[in-house]
């Protein structure tokens, strides 16, 4: 057990700067840099080749850096690996569980295999299976697990040495909804403890749901940063979306709600998608805005049931920023 957690909380638990890896002629990660504060979740987003699994390896000392430097925990992961692995942990896409065994000696294996007694390590097994709501499934056998329950599985043996930094790449990929969520409240539980958490995800519900700081990555490089709502607001802040009975009711609303006080710029007019019948305008004010709209309808003799209050979502931002980056 590490106790850099309580002394170490002004020191990022994970610092990178300018990291670049080549695998032959392919530039797996282009200068990327990343600090994330200790006790934090940050979520790492991308689609598959964006470079994150790369970005685990390196910073987990799985591979080698091709340029760049990098800390975890206060250590160079070039100069000092052998100090990194021990206070970190890594649960990576596919699960290293012995299907025949139960969950219980799967974490003692690991125990011992990681240093501990064997005393200890059926101490700290008990613990674990306690924290992720696994005692009573202990001894059964892993292949009769839901999905959800291996990966918790998963995440428990990658906590065994109580690491100050636990790497998790993708970590939800292919569970049911059921199963993600079990997952999201064990990672939820780790941060609360101490742990400082790196998560890869495609997921960007996930990303938004658990972390407090998110980088969005493409083709090994970092091209936007920041919390879950701060780049929300990149996408151009909250709208107010209204679904029209019929195309021509769609048409009448865009008239009644296109002025100017509800439209304060030409970049936030309000928008008519003639295919759905929605209409959409800027919600700058939140609820007042709303209130205006509901107003305005009203004036025109327009009534609708379906109205509402909509912030961007982070998969239009990534949409929105990759599609930038394309042009």
């Amino acid at each position: 057990m590490h106790d850099e957690r309580e002394h170490d909380r002004d020191r990022p638990a994970v610092r990178a700067s300018g990291l670049v890896k080549h695998y032959g002629n392919v530039r797996a990660l282009d200068e990327l840099s990343i600090q994330i504060p200790a006790g934090t979740i940050h979520g790492l987003l991308g689609p598959n080749g964006a470079g994150k699994s790369t970005a685990i390896n390196v910073l987990s000392t799985l591979v080698d850096i091709t340029q760049g430097t990098a800390e975890v925990a206060g250590f160079d992961v070039s100069r000092q690996a052998d100090r990194v692995r021990q206070r970190i942990g890594l649960v990576g896409q596919t699960a290293a569980l012995d299907e025949i065994l139960g969950g219980r000696q799967n974490l003692l294996i690991f125990g011992q295999l990681l240093g501990l007694s064997r005393r200890d390590a059926k101490r700290r097994a008990d613990e674990l299976l306690g924290k992720f709501s696994l005692t009573e499934a202990a001894d059964r056998a892993v292949s009769t697990y839901s999905g959800g329950m291996r990966r918790r599985l998963d995440i428990a043996v990658g906590m065994i040495l109580d690491p100050v930094v636990l790497f998790l790449d993708e970590p939800t990929t292919g569970l049911d909804p059921r199963g993600r969520t079990d997952v999201w409240n064990s990672v939820r539980e780790i941060a609360a403890r101490g742990t400082t958490v790196l998560l890869t995800t495609q997921y960007l519900e996930e990303a938004d749901s658990l972390a407090s700081q998110v980088s969005i990555m493409k083709a090994g490089r970092i091209i936007a940063e920041g919390t879950p709502n701060d780049l929300k607001r990149q996408r151009g802040g909250d709208r107010v979306e209204i679904t029209a009975a019929d195309q021509a009711e769609a048409i009448a609303m865009r008239d009644a709600l296109n002025t100017a006080d509800t439209s304060a710029s030409e970049e936030a007019a309000v928008e008519l998608d003639e295919a759905t019948a929605v209409v959409t305008c800027p919600a700058t004010r939140g609820t007042g805005d709303l209130a205006t709209v509901v107003r305005k309808l009203d004036a025109a003799g327009i009534t609708t049931d379906d109205i509402v209050l909509r912030r961007p979502t982070l998969d239009e931002v990534f949409l929105t920023l990759t599609e930038k980056e394309d042009a």
